[in-house]
């Protein structure tokens, strides 16, 4: 990010989108050029696909085309986001050299033909690309038009690990590093387990399609390390970057809540967070995951503006029915990126493709052209977009944070464990979800961060939670947070040994209860949850998101609608729980011990009835929180206990978020929808706003105080 706090030296928010003009005539340049200028577009990315145009052999060099492609858009105001075209070798590399191609857990070599088809671990590719990223930095550090550097393009989208024998070699180069010796290693691998033990690093492999189950540590560091070797192919360009470039920030695009790679430290390697998204059209509740990605690029740089790369102005060319975005759904996601933290909205690409596999891929210049409807609303937008620019560099404030580990993830998702059907992204969506109903504003943080900011932290799940994270979490409740942790937490370590002593152990202290043992719910079954007898923390359903469900009694008990709603819930005196179907805990349960905690919540039926399943605990100033079930809306509980307030209060299916002093009104319903209590002056319309407003099907609105108009 720059000196000024944006994230180039472009003024206000960035508009454009992928650029690929060697895929057209040159005489189509200006053209494009022109039309770039009268959409509003800022900055486009060049270049990402260009290795092969760029570098013709091992030898040989043609950069004139983009001279004169370079000149051709800062003659017309146009900034460039430049490639280190690292993300597809040429044909006559991976020729010369087959061991740069990569192999597959079954030993199967993948081909060239696509892209992405490269060993992250093969010196033949990395020094190539380094060599490519300086010749480019070389040329074009000094052009007036490079605004921004583009490293290589979505890591692992395609190739996210690689078998082969130089895999192999780093592999154990990276455990050597990070064990020092075979004692440590066999430990830490719990290799005494089916007489594993190695006695040299040689014996070692990547885990390989193996006769049955393979070690579950050695999985986990193959998981990391596979993280680690894409991260240092990106870290050998952007080193060149920075030394033949300073100045000039770097990024490279990721793709959200992206499982192979660990964010958090790719992110601290970046000058700024990009990412790239593409929320389903057919999915009703698409703004809603997109929230959370958006809410996560955010927070990996610790709350600064980050940039939406690529988004797709209507339909994508990948999935198996690709549909387009209604009229005006493509100007209220693009806003909601902004609502979020985006200083710049692209997209993928400028103009539509007429060869290859994303030929059907919609762009900002459709294939019907300046008639089309995608046009128009290519050039309405980009005048929008250009009336937020006091927006830019504005940042969020949340009094909730949702702790995410990647090494957690890896180890949660891993063959025998009491379920298989542990998704943590699932996890964490169903909680976020009922943050994003309530309008409240959430960060997300690593286990390592200092929470003493937030009055609320959520852990959805954290299977693997090392000791001094655990003591973290614990504090933040002794000194007056609440902690609301979800269930099969605090497992194992690091190594991914069990915390013995009794689960969740490390989290003891603070969450008050003892885990017997796990009751994981089979698939399409549920456990009915009732209030606990005597519970003193009143329980109720958010008042603009729950269905009457009648108990046996007929008692009309209001609780949150779930598509797999199916088993009805008992009301205990007058008390109403909100639940995730009605009055049913689905994917797991467990025979839950409490020792300091109060039970709030009871398994209603079966072998646990009357046993706790959502569980109080007062420590020190504060309160630990267990779910021992999947019952993400009873969250509500959690959050009124802390004093948690929304945004804004909305009807159902406005999103309200803020930036700095701007508030962000987004209308997701089919329908108008008047919000009360507001006052400003709408940088969209131009109106000021005094007591309510109404928005239409699709709406939006962003107000900022008049005074700072």
């Amino acid at each position: 990010m720059s000196a000024t706090g944006r994230l180039t030296r472009v003024p206000g928010l960035l508009y454009g989108g992928d650029y690929n003009p060697e895929q057209w005539p040159e005489e189509v340049w200006a053209e494009d050029a022109a039309l770039m200028k009268e959409a509003g577009v800022n900055l486009v990315t060049v270049g990402v696909f260009s290795w092969a145009r760029l570098q013709p052999g091992p030898t040989s060099w043609d950069f004139g085309w983009l001279d004169r492609l370079l000149d051709l858009l800062h003659g017309q105001g146009i900034a460039v986001d430049l490639a280190t075209a690292t993300a597809s070798p040429p044909a006559w590399l991976v020729r010369a050299h087959p061991d740069v191609l990569p192999v597959r857990s079954d030993g199967v070599r993948l081909e060239f033909g696509s892209r992405q088809h490269y060993c992250p671990s093969s010196p033949v590719y990395r020094e190539a690309a380094v060599t490519l990223a300086r010749r480019i930095a070389e040329r074009y550090r000094d052009h007036p038009a490079l605004a921004l550097w583009h490293i290589h393009n979505e890591y692992g989208d395609h190739v996210t690990e690689c078998f082969c024998a130089e895999s192999a070699s780093d592999f154990r180069r990276w455990l050597r590093a990070r064990y020092g010796s075979l004692d440590v290693l066999n430990s830490a691998w719990g290799t005494a387990f089916w007489s594993q033990r190695y006695g040299a690093w040689e014996e070692i492999e990547p885990p390989r399609d193996a006769p049955g189950p393979v070690n579950p540590t050695q999985t986990l560091d193959w998981r990391r390390f596979c993280s680690d070797a894409l991260l240092a192919c990106y870290q050998g360009e952007k080193d060149v970057l920075d030394e033949v470039s300073p100045g000039v920030p770097v990024t490279t695009n990721f793709m959200s809540m992206f499982k192979p790679l660990d964010y958090w430290e790719w992110a601290s390697r970046e000058d700024f967070v990009s990412d790239d998204a593409y929320p389903d059209p057919a999915d009703p509740e698409a703004h809603i995951s997109a929230a959370m990605n958006y809410d996560l690029m955010r927070s990996l740089k610790g709350g600064r503006p980050w940039l939406l790369m690529e988004q797709a102005p209507s339909a994508v060319s990948w999935r198996p029915v690709n549909v387009p975005k209604r009229p005006g759904l493509h100007r209220l996601w693009s806003l909601q990126t902004v609502a979020r933290g985006a200083d710049g909205v692209m997209y993928f690409q400028w103009r539509a493709s007429r060869a290859g596999a994303e030929k059907f891929h919609s762009a900002l210049l459709p294939h019907g052209g300046t008639s089309s409807r995608g046009w128009a609303e290519t050039v309405r937008f980009g005048a929008e977009l250009a009336k937020l620019g006091p927006v830019a560099g504005s940042v969020s404030e949340a009094s909730v944070a949702i702790v995410l580990s990647w090494d957690s993830w890896w180890a949660l998702e891993q063959e025998d464990h009491p379920s298989t059907r542990l998704d943590l992204k699932a996890l964490v969506s169903s909680w976020y979800r009922e943050l994003w109903l309530r309008n409240i504003a959430v960060d997300f943080v690593p286990p390592s961060a200092d929470l003493s900011r937030y009055k609320v932290v959520l852990a959805p799940n954290l299977y693997m939670l090392r000791s001094e994270a655990a003591a973290r979490l614990t504090r933040f409740v002794a000194d007056g947070g609440h902690l609301a942790c979800g269930f099969f937490s605090g497992i194992v370590d690091e190594h991914d040994h069990i915390h013995l002593g009794g689960y969740p152990a490390p989290l003891r202290e603070a969450l008050g209860v003892i885990v017997d043992e796990f009751w994981p719910v089979p698939d399409d079954a549920s456990v009915p949850i009732t209030a606990a007898d005597n519970a003193s923390v009143p329980v109720k359903a958010a008042a603009d998101a729950s269905v009457p469900v009648k108990d046996a009694a007929d008692a009309s008990v209001p609780v949150m609608a779930a598509a797999d709603a199916s088993v009805p819930v008992k009301a205990a005196d007058d008390a109403s729980l909100p639940v995730s179907g009605p009055g049913a805990a689905t994917l797991w349960s467990e025979w839950l011990e409490v020792t300091t905690a109060e039970p709030v919540a009871s398994y209603g039926a079966g072998p646990l009835a009357g046993r706790p399943a959502i569980t109080r605990n007062a420590h020190g100033d504060g309160v630990g929180w267990y779910f021992s079930c999947h019952l993400p809306s009873a969250l509500g509980l959690v959050l009124d206990a802390a004093g948690v307030r929304p945004v804004h209060e909305t009807p159902a299916g406005v999103e309200a978020t803020r930036r700095g002093r701007h508030l962000f009104l987004l209308n997701h319903a089919d329908a108008p929808a008047r919000v009360s209590g507001l006052s400003g002056i709408d940088l969209l319309s131009g109106a000021t706003v005094e007591g309510e407003l109404e928005l239409g099907p699709l709406g939006a609105a962003v107000l900022t105080p008049a005074s700072e108009r």
